[in-house]
C-alpha cells in the first residue's frame, strides 16, 4: 500500500441507546470491519468492506431512544475520524427494525473530519466539533400526494441539538415552516399551515402538494456550542397530462406540391412540467429532416400553473404513404421516473395523379351464363380517382378498325351494371379513366363471355301411336356456346335413365308410359342447364284389374257398382244391368259408377262391366252374394276395380215409410167401414168378398186412389176387411167404392 494511504482501525465503538442486544450487534459489525496498515492488512474476518458499502445485520426488537438524540442511534469511531450510522427504519405494519449502514468515510489522518458549515475538530482526540446534517437532494412527489422531506444528523458523544428548523427558500430569504425548540414543537405561519407535520425523526411531511410546493426545503440543526448544521432538498412535483389529442390535416395534402406541408397537430394539455412531444409513422419515430420532416414544437403555461404542449408535424409525403398511420407522443415526469403516453392513429388524405386503370367483369361466377347480373366495375389508382366511361369495341368489317360505342346508363363510382345478360352481351368493352388534375386519360379493356343454351327440342322416332311391345327411340337437341351433357329421366322426380342425346326404349308396356324429360348442362358452367319434356302415351286394349271374386249383398237394397277401365285410346264401358252409371276420367282411366237395385234375378245372374276400344274388348263379371247377417253394417267390395256400394240405411227408411202409410190407410178403411155399418149399408156378419175393385163412376162417389211401389216383403201389409191377401203382384192400383 503506498504511503499516505489513510489506515483503518476499529479500536473503539461508542454506541448509546442500543437494546439488550446490543452485543450481538456489536459482534456483528465487528466481524464486517477490516484492520489495514501501512505494512500490510490483517482481517478480523472473512468480509472486507469497502468505502461507502452498506451492510444489512438484520432486525432487531425495538429500541430505547436516547433523550439526547431522538428518534436516532448512533455508533460513533473514536480513530482517524470514521463515523458509522445506525438509522432507524418504519416498517408499514407498525413494527420497527434496524437497518444499520455501516458508511467509510475515507480521511487522511492528519485532516479532521468536516461536512458542511462547522468548527474544525479537535485532532487529539479524534472527535467531530460540528453538526453534520444529511438530507436528500431531490424528493420528488405526484401533484396532491404527501411529500416526506427526511433530515439526519450527527454530532460528538455526550452532546444534545437545541433546536431543529424547516424552512423554504421563496426567493433569497428563507421562511420557517415547522420548528422544534428544546422538545417543543412550533408551526409557523406560512402557506403550509394545516399541511405540515413532523415526527420524532424529524422528517417533515406536506400533505396535498401543489404546484407550488415545487421549491427548495432547508433542515437546520443547532447543537449549542458545536455550532449549526443544515442541508438543502429540492422537492419536485408532477402532474400527468391528459391524453394526447391528435388532429389530422382535413384538407388533404397533395403529392406535387414542393413545399413542405402540415400533416397532424399533437396537443398535450395540463402537464407539470411541461412535455416533450415527438412523433410516430407506422410505430417508427420521426427526426427532423432537412426539407423533408419538420417539427414545430411550442409550450405555454396556463393560469393554473400547468403546461400545455403543441406540435405540429409538417413533411413531403410520396404516394406509397397513402396507407400510412400518424400518431404523436408525449413524455413527462412523474415521481419514480418517466413516463409516455400516445394519441390515437390517424391517417391523411394523400391526393396523387392516376397511373393505372383496371376494368373487370363483376360477376357472380367466374363463367358468365345467361340470366346472371354483371356489372362492368372500372378502378384507377388515383386520388381523388378519374371520370369514368364505357364503350362497348366492334371491329368494322368494312374498314378493319376498331369502333367505340358508348355505353348508355350512369356509372356509380366506376360501376356500370349491364343487368341481367344475354348472350348478345357477349363482346369487348373498354373503360376510360380521365384525370381532372393531369388531363391524361388512361384505358383498359377486358372481354365478356356469356354462355348459353338455346334450341333445345325432344323428338320421337316412332311411328304414332305407340303401340304395347313396339321400340320407341327419343332424341334430344340443343346448342350452347360450350360443349354439351344430355341426361334423360322420367317425370319430375324419376330416377335417371341414361345419358347422351338418345334414349332407346325397347319392348315397351303401358307402364313407360308418362313424361320423359332431357335435362342438357354446361360442364364447367354452374348452374346452366335446360330441360325438356315430351309425352309417351302406350295404346293397347283395356286392362281391368280384379281384386275379389265377388260383392255381398242382399235382395232389394241398392247398391253401386264401380268399374274403372286402364286404356289408350280412352275405352268405353257399358253395363248388363239397367241402372244409374256416372262415368269420369282419371290419369288415363275410366271409372264408371252403377246404382241398382238388387232383385233375385241379379243374385242369379250377376252382373257384367265391359270396356272397350279399337284394340279390344274386356269384360268383367260381378258376383252377387247373399249376405248371411242383413243387420250388420257391410261395405262394398270391388270386383275388378268394380265396387257395392250396400245401402242398408236407405232400405230401412223405405220399410219404416212403407209401415206407416199402411197403418194410416187401414185407418181410413176401418173408419169408411164403420160409417157404412152405422148406416146400414153392410150388414153385421156379412161373409164372402166385396167387389170395390171396378166401381161405376157417378157424380157422387168418392174415389180414393192409393199407390204403392213398397216392395214385395212390404205389400203383405195391406190386406182387404174380409182377411183375404192378394199375392204380390197383384199389389197395382186399388178403387174404392165410398157410397152415402
Amino acid at each position: 500500500m503506498p504511503r499516505g494511504t489513510p489506515t483503518w482501525r476499529a479500536e473503539s465503538l461508542v454506541l448509546k441507546g442500543l437494546p439488550p442486544q446490543g452485543p450481538a450487534l456489536l459482534e456483528q459489525l465487528g466481524s464486517s470491519l477490516q484492520e489495514q496498515d501501512a505494512g500490510g492488512s490483517h482481517a478480523r474476518s472473512g468480509t472486507f468492506l469497502e468505502p461507502q458499502q452498506q451492510v444489512r445485520l438484520g432486525s432487531i426488537a425495538p429500541c430505547s431512544r436516547d433523550p439526547a438524540l431522538p428518534g436516532a442511534l448512533r455508533i460513533c469511531r473514536t480513530s482517524r475520524f470514521r463515523h458509522y450510522h445506525i438509522k432507524e427504519k418504519e416498517i408499514i405494519s407498525g413494527a420497527r427494525s434496524l437497518e444499520c449502514a455501516i458508511v467509510l468515510h475515507r480521511r487522511p489522518a492528519e485532516q479532521t473530519c468536516q461536512r458542511g458549515h462547522g468548527n474544525p475538530g479537535n485532532p487529539d482526540t479524534g472527535y467531530a466539533s460540528k453538526v453534520e446534517v444529511s438530507t436528500p437532494s431531490v424528493v420528488e412527489v405526484d401533484l396532491g400526494h404527501t411529500a416526506m422531506l427526511p433530515c439526519s444528523f450527527f454530532i460528538l458523544p455526550d452532546s444534545n441539538i437545541t433546536y431543529v428548523y424547516w424552512s423554504y427558500i421563496p426567493r433569497s430569504s428563507r421562511t420557517k415552516v415547522y420548528s422544534w425548540v428544546q422538545g417543543k414543537v412550533f408551526v409557523d405561519d406560512s402557506p403550509y399551515v394545516g399541511r405540515v407535520s413532523m415526527d420524532d425523526t424529524f422528517t417533515l411531511a406536506i400533505t396535498q402538494t401543489t404546484l407550488q410546493d415545487a421549491r427548495v426545503f432547508v433542515c437546520q440543526v443547532g447543537a449549542g456550542s458545536l455550532g449549526v448544521g443544515e442541508n438543502r432538498t429540492e422537492l419536485r412535483v408532477y402532474k400527468a397530462p391528459e391524453p394526447p389529442e391528435i388532429h389530422a390535416n382535413e384538407a388533404g395534402i397533395s403529392v406535387g406540391t414542393r413545399e413542405s406541408q402540415e400533416i397532424a397537430e399533437c396537443v398535450v394539455r395540463n402537464s407539470f412540467p411541461g412535455p416533450n412531444i415527438t412523433w410516430l409513422k407506422d410505430g417508427h419515430r420521426l427526426h427532423p429532416e432537412d426539407d423533408k420532416v419538420k417539427i414545430m414544437d411550442t409550450r405555454t403555461q396556463e393560469a393554473s400553473g400547468l403546461f400545455t404542449a403543441r406540435s405540429r408535424l409538417l413533411a413531403h409525403v410520396p404516394r406509397q404513404d397513402r396507407h400510412a398511420y400518424f400518431q404523436c407522443q408525449a413524455h413527462y415526469l412523474l415521481a419514480g421516473g418517466d413516463r409516455q403516453a400516445q394519441s390515437p392513429k390517424v391517417q391523411v388524405h394523400i391526393f396523387y395523379p392516376t397511373e393505372n386503370v383496371s376494368l373487370a367483369i363483376d360477376a357472380p361466377r367466374p363463367q358468365v351464363k345467361e340470366g346472371d347480373h354483371v356489372a362492368l366495375r372500372c378502378q384507377g389508382d388515383g386520388n381523388p380517382p378519374p371520370e369514368y366511361s364505357f364503350f362497348r369495341v366492334q371491329n368494322n368489317t368494312a374498314t378493319g378498325e376498331e369502333e367505340e360505342q358508348e355505353l348508355s346508363g350512369k356509372a356509380d363510382k366506376g360501376v356500370l351494371s349491364l343487368g341481367k345478360v344475354h348472350k348478345e352481351n357477349t363482346g369487348h368493352y373498354r373503360c376510360k379513366g380521365l384525370d381532372l388534375d393531369t388531363m391524361e386519360t388512361l384505358t383498359a379493356d377486358a372481354e365478356l363471355v356469356v354462355n348459353y343454351i338455346e334450341g333445345l327440342k325432344v323428338t320421337k322416332e316412332s311411328p304414332e301411336p305407340v303401340l304395347e311391345g313396339h321400340n320407341l327411340t327419343l332424341t334430344c337437341e340443343a346448342r350452347g356456346s360450350r360443349p354439351l351433357a344430355f341426361h334423360w329421366h322420367k317425370d319430375k322426380k324419376g330416377k335417371a335413365l341414361g345419358s347422351g342425346q338418345q334414349l332407346q326404349l325397347s319392348n315397351i308396356m303401358r307402364e313407360a308410359a308418362g313424361n320423359y324429360i332431357c335435362e342438357v348442362t354446361m360442364p364447367g358452367v354452374q348452374g346452366l342447364s335446360r330441360n325438356k319434356q315430351v309425352l309417351v302415351v302406350v295404346y293397347g286394349k283395356p286392362q281391368v284389374s280384379v281384386e275379389k271374386p265377388g260383392v255381398p249383398v242382399q235382395e232389394n237394397e241398392l247398391v253401386t257398382l264401380t268399374c274403372t277401365a286402364l286404356a289408350q285410346p280412352e275405352p268405353s264401358i257399358t253395363w248388363s244391368a239397367n241402372g244409374t252409371v256416372q262415368n269420369r276420367t282419371e290419369n288415363y282411366s275410366v271409372v264408371s259408377n252403377l246404382t241398382v237395385q238388387v232383385t233375385s234375378k241379379l243374385m242369379r245372374s250377376g252382373i257384367n262391366c265391359t270396356a272397350t276400344n279399337y284394340l279390344g274388348v274386356v269384360t268383367h263379371h260381378v258376383h252377387l252374394e247373399r249376405r248371411m247377417t242383413p243387420t250388420t253394417p257391410t261395405t262394398t267390395a270391388p270386383a275388378g276395380n268394380a265396387t257395392a256400394e250396400q245401402k242398408p240405411q236407405e232400405s230401412k227408411g223405405v220399410i219404416i215409410v212403407a209401415v206407416i202409410v199402411c197403418i194410416l190407410v187401414l185407418a181410413v178403411l176401418g173408419a169408411v167401414l164403420y160409417f157404412l155399418h152405422k148406416k146400414g149399408k153392410i150388414p153385421c156378419g156379412r161373409t164372402g168378398k166385396q167387389d170395390i175393385t171396378k166401381p161405376d163412376a157417378r157424380k157422387d162417389e168418392v174415389v180414393v186412389e192409393v199407390k204403392s211401389d213398397k216392395l214385395p216383403e212390404e205389400a203383405g201389409l195391406l190386406q182387404a176387411t174380409n182377411g183375404d191377401q192378394k199375392p204380390a203382384g197383384d199389389q197395382g192400383e186399388k178403387y174404392i167404392d165410398l157410397r152415402h
